[in-house]
């Protein structure tokens, strides 16, 4: 797990957007949210709907949940939640405690390794708000942070929203949540305003509705986990669903010839180390499949399988083997296409 921008260009999910030269042509639009950027492609925008409607909305949408949920933003409620030195309920947005609340459900669902109390390993390791420093930190300071962290102290209260935490000094980030968070607020925008076809992605989470003109389902690539190139791995094809993934293979630091991944475990207050390098997850929300992409990353390739396959899971795991990358998938993900 790590900060809002610690994600920014971890893993790209190409838009594979080919077709028949006769089809409608896509509107897309471009921009920045949540320390990354996002991608949009829509088809057959209704009479009354214009480009700069969706443009405004797309925007305010993402205003609003870089309003509750950015740490780099001191006056988000985020933020502030984090500064308060209390133990009270905290009222928040209902944005945010729906954040919290599959947070919590995600924790319970994958035994702890998914945990938004992480926030002070995080920034412990170097790869939060503050300045990178790439170095190890020494094993009290590790102790001192993980004193901080447990998902069972925080709770959450939907109506009327607000959260508690069980320790004046805790705080939470939600860097690994909040994209597919955006990813569904946009969605959700577009679906509002009878928007049929559309890819919304932001900083690698996906989410499809309908079809193309030609009548194919949105082509979506994962990123082959090495470090040295930009390349494809799969190619997945979908609608109506949508896709999160996590990886090590890009943020990272070494130290004696040891490297450290961004993704911390929140049990042992460490970088993760197995062989488990990419898991990808398909869920009907983009925030759960974003948190659980995550969860599954932490837990490493025999216990994340196992879990996927025990909660019914969609999910795509990379592992590295000696000759390349071992697939394996689980629950209903689709048919894809391996590049070699």
């Amino acid at each position: 797990m790590a900060s809002l921008n610690a994600y920014a260009g971890l893993l790209v999910l190409l838009l594979l957007a080919s077709g028949c030269a006769n089809d409608p042509q896509p509107v897309r639009f471009q921009g920045k949210a949540l320390g990354t950027t996002y991608s949009i492609v829509a088809y057959g925008l209704h009479d009354g709907l214009t480009s700069d409607a969706v443009y405004k909305g797309i925007g305010q949408e993402v205003a609003g949940v870089n309003a509750a949920m950015s740490l780099f933003d001191p006056d988000s409620e985020l933020s502030r939640f984090n500064a308060y030195d209390k133990t009270d309920w905290f009222p928040v947005s209902r944005r945010l405690a729906q954040v919290a609340e599959v947070a919590r459900q995600v924790h319970l669902m994958t035994g702890g390794a998914f945990d938004i109390t992480i926030a002070p390993l995080v920034d412990l390791w170097g790869f939060g708000k503050a300045q990178r420093v790439d170095v190890v930190p020494p094993e009290q300071a590790i102790a001192t942070a993980m004193a901080l962290v447990g998902e069972d102290r925080i709770e959450v209260r939907l109506d009327p929203p607000a959260l508690r935490k069980g320790d004046p000094k805790m705080s939470l980030d939600l860097g690994a949540i909040a994209k597919g968070y955006c990813v569904d607020a946009v969605g959700d925008w577009l679906d509002s305003q009878g928007v049929t076809s559309f890819m919304v992605e932001i900083g690698g989470e996906i989410r499809t509705r309908g079809k193309k003109p030609d009548g194919s389902l949105w082509r979506i690539a994962v990123e082959k986990p090495v470090t040295m190139e930009r390349s494809v791995q799969a190619i997945i094809s979908f609608t109506d669903k949508a896709m999160a993934t996590s990886g090590d293979y890009r943020n990272y630091f070494e130290e004696d010839g040891i490297r450290y991944s961004h993704i911390l475990d929140p049990t042992t207050g460490r970088p993760i180390s197995h062989s488990l390098v990419s898991v990808s997850v398909m869920d009907d929300t983009c925030a759960r499949a974003d948190a659980l992409a995550t969860g599954l990353m932490v837990l490493g390739p025999k216990r994340g399988i196992e879990v996927a396959k025990r909660e019914n899971l969609s999910a795509f795991f990379l592992v590295k083997t000696a000759d390349g990358f071992a697939e394996t998938a689980t629950g209903d993900f689709p048919q894809h296409e391996t590049l070699k």
